[in-house]
């Protein structure tokens, strides 16, 4: 099973805003999932994300 992240945990794990999470997800640079009120982004996701970056 897929581990999923909440925004402030990916916001810290790359040392940025969570604002900028927020931003993202709302671009559609970062696919998250929205449950309930709450958004949680995939460990793929995640990942696929770092790639990016580096």
């Amino acid at each position: 099973m897929e581990q999923y992240y909440t925004p402030q945990e990916v916001a810290d794990s790359l040392k940025i805003n969570l604002r900028t999470i927020y931003r993202w997800i709302r671009e559609g640079k970062l696919n998250a999932v929205k449950v309930g009120e709450l958004w949680r982004i995939s460990e793929s996701e995640l990942n696929r994300l770092l790639g990016e970056e580096k």
